[in-house]
């Protein structure tokens, strides 16, 4: 494989055993071992931060060189019912987790706030494969849902999300689900994007924009009917919208 694709981003090295290969940054992971894609090994080495539940389990995860999340791949939706987590291969570079690794990448020398890519790794079954992928976890933060269950967010905080979307979309950044979950504040206040799954740069501006905002809106709605306490109006949307086209 040829990895002059990554020439212009870290110390990006190719790692193969088998029918596993892998990318890892060695600026973040000098010691790097395929067994840090498995959940047990942190376990073992009593660094394991945390973990969220999503469609699987996230882990966060403590290195010497860095704090990170540990995510498997897993299939949504109906399909997602009948086949786990297993993927049609057509080549590494085509795989769901390299796509979002290169993305990531892309992303850090554009200056966006998204997390860094810190490895992936991509297991071969025949004609099929199945993926992981090592991200930086962003020190301080929450996502959206979280803080808006404990407490209001001042008007300059939503305008300050919607000028963050913004600043995606300027760089023709497509985010695939782009909900409240997926929004991060750090301490500094510093707003985040993550999980870029699916994600894209597209080829030009188009109505793929507006597309996100309303998914997103609807993300906020669908919380604020979900939750007993969810501090969320019609008023914070507007500033947001405000942030947005500022």
């Amino acid at each position: 494989m040829n990895l002059s694709r990554f020439v212009k981003h870290s110390n990006i090295n190719l790692f193969q055993e088998g029918n596993i290969r892998c990318l890892y940054d060695a600026d973040l992971l000098n010691d790097f071992s395929v067994e840090m894609f498995d959940s047990s090994y942190w376990q073992q080495q009593n660094a394991v931060l945390g973990s969220s539940t999503g469609r699987g389990t996230a882990w966060f995860v403590q290195h010497p060189q860095v704090k990170m999340v540990l995510r498997h791949y897993y299939r949504g939706g109906l399909i997602g019912k009948l086949i786990n987590d297993s993927y049609f291969y057509t080549g590494f570079m085509n795989t769901r987790a390299a796509k979002e690794f290169i993305l990531l990448s892309d992303m850090q020398l554009m200056g966006l706030p998204a997390p860094k890519p810190v490895a992936l790794k991509i297991e071969r079954q025949g004609l099929t494969y199945n993926a992981d992928i090592l991200i930086e976890l962003i020190p301080g933060a929450n996502d959206l849902v979280a803080l808006l269950t404990q407490t209001e967010l001042p008007e300059q905080s939503w305008q300050q999300i919607g000028a963050c979307i913004k600043a995606f979309h300027q760089q023709r950044i497509y985010h695939h689900d782009l909900n409240a979950h997926n929004i991060m504040l750090d301490s500094d206040n510093k707003i985040w994007l993550i999980d870029f799954d699916q994600g894209k740069q597209m080829a030009s501006e188009g109505p793929w924009q507006q597309q996100n905002l309303q998914r997103l809106q609807r993300s906020f709605l669908k919380e604020q009917k979900k939750l007993p306490v969810f501090h969320f109006s019609e008023e914070n949307w507007q500033s947001l919208l405000q942030g947005y086209s500022s």
